[in-house]
């Protein structure tokens, strides 16, 4: 038994990093006045442990597809892919928050800490086999979440945002965790093969199952706000500090992700009413997201907001490729969600050094950015028309890539609907490029935090951007390889 714990806890040491790294900050913590502002050795640590994970992540891809802790938790190269983009994000967000005025001085350490074990939750969600650790993570991962959301205490929006955030993620894990219990009743078991074998062996309609699924479903359609789970999502990424929105913009959102498309390529893998039932409800779900998600951002005065919507709409581009996961749909999601992250991590660090100088996130304080800071201006030029899918940037070959593989799986509807969106996307993206480029700026005001090293961040977030836009097969083929333990 203690063997088998060991060599369990072998295959397990990202995540291991990952929490001795949030121990290691919370004691840390400990050793610092509330007036002592630069938490400097905290953010080293926090840097350290990140990469510490990331490089034993990539470690683990040339590990062999198997379940651990009595095949509860799946260690397959699926989930470890998206391990590592959501390492990165963390990694990314870290930067964000330790120049961000919109978390106090004497918080930061907080963030950094919760972060983590948000990443953690996210990083068990991704790997879960059986309900218990699915919804074990997903309580992990929400319940820090709602803390990081009310960081600005002495801010109404980010106290009202909390408050929202709980109370709707209470709500939706209450749902979940019931069609939870009902799918346990049904067959006899929490783990996924054995629900993957009773929903194969259905003949028919079974209404039971349908509900169950769907109540399953809603838990996780929350994490993701995928329509009509999205109500929150605005309100929530507008009252947050700018690195917590960038964060929820990430994390959260990949580990939802993987959920879905390890439940779908799992539980309906065979043709049966189940299935149909089940990919008809992602497919109009996908398509609502995405048109309400885009609809709703083209009017949208604060850039935050307007980020928001365009996740949504984002979401529901990634829920096509779970559709086709079992042709490109695989290496089409991991590619969109690496790109994401890059364009996502650039777009609201230009946003945070404009809240830095202005104290908001208005589309109008973004006037003239490219004249007054080229680079920051530049950077976010790229992302804004990398997420509207423009070549030759990462965001077009990642579009391309999903309705691509929508087309060759015969989801044509569907991929109107997703180059529909792309158009409609143009328009608020460009509404804020024009005003960075051809509107006068207000003054010269510098950006106090705005040093060689965020010039070198901002930088080095738009490489990959550009770079992935040209340069994609090679990532693309790495992604190709990617596997799901089934057993």
């Amino acid at each position: 038994m203690t063997i088998n714990l060991l060599t369990n806890l072998s295959f397990y040491i990202p995540e291991m990093i990952a929490i001795v790294t949030m121990c290691s900050l919370l004691f840390m913590e400990t050793a610092y006045a509330n007036n002592e502002r630069r938490r400097t050795f905290v953010y080293v640590t926090g840097f350290i442990g990140m990469l510490l994970c990331l490089f034993s992540l990539y470690k683990n891809l040339g590990i062999d597809s198997q379940g651990i802790f009595a095949n509860a938790v799946v260690i397959d190269s699926f989930s470890t892919m998206m391990k590592m983009t959501m390492v990165i994000g963390t990694l990314g967000t870290f930067y964000i928050s330790h120049k961000s005025i919109d978390i106090y001085d004497e918080l930061k350490s907080e963030y950094l800490i919760m972060a983590v074990g948000v990443l953690v939750g996210g990083m068990l969600l991704a790997s879960s086999n059986n309900m218990l650790t699915l919804y074990l993570g997903v309580e992990t991962l929400s319940i820090l979440s709602y803390v990081m959301t009310s960081l600005k205490r002495r801010d109404h929006l980010s106290s009202e945002a909390g408050i929202k955030y709980a109370l709707y993620g209470g709500v939706t894990a209450g749902i979940m965790l019931f069609g939870m219990s009902h799918l346990y009743g049904l067959f006899g078991s929490i783990q996924f093969p054995d629900i993957i074998a009773g929903i194969k062996a259905l003949e028919g309609f079974n209404i039971a199952v349908i509900l169950s699924l769907l109540m399953f479903f809603v838990g996780i359609g929350y994490k993701i706000a995928c329509f009509p789970f999205h109500m929150w999502s605005p309100d929530v990424y507008q009252g947050s500090p700018v690195p917590v929105t960038a964060f929820f913009s990430i994390v959260p959102k990949i580990a939802g992700i993987a959920v879905v498309a390890r439940v779908t390529y799992s539980f309906f893998g065979t043709e049966n009413m189940t299935t149909q039932v089940w990919n008809s409800m992602i497919a109009v779900i996908a398509a609502l997201t995405m048109t309400v998600g885009n609809l709703s951002a083209l009017n949208q005065k604060s850039v935050k907001r307007m980020l928001a919507f365009s996740s949504i709409g984002h979401v529901g581009l990634i829920l096509i490729g779970v559709l086709t996961f079992g042709g490109k749909g695989m290496s089409s999601i991991l590619f969109y969600t690496l790109i994401y992250t890059f364009m996502t991590l650039v777009a609201f660090f230009v946003t945070t050094m404009i809240v830095n100088r202005t104290g908001s996130d208005d589309a109008i304080y973004f006037r003239g950015l490219a004249k007054t800071h080229p680079i920051l201006g530049v950077s976010m030029l790229i992302a804004l028309f990398s997420l509207a899918g423009l070549p030759p940037f990462g965001g077009f070959i990642a579009k391309f890539n999903i309705i691509s593989s929508a087309v060759g799986q015969g989801l044509y509807t569907l991929s109107v609907i997703a180059a529909i969106n792309s158009v409609i996307s143009l328009v608020y993206y460009l509404k804020l490029a024009r005003t960075m480029v051809f509107d006068d700026a207000d003054g010269e005001a510098k950006i106090e935090s705005y040093s060689l090293a965020s010039r070198v961040y901002v930088i080095g977030m738009v490489i990959p951007i550009i770079f992935l836009g040209l340069f994609w097969n090679n990532i693309y083929h790495l992604y190709s390889s990617a596997k799901i333990y089934l057993n």
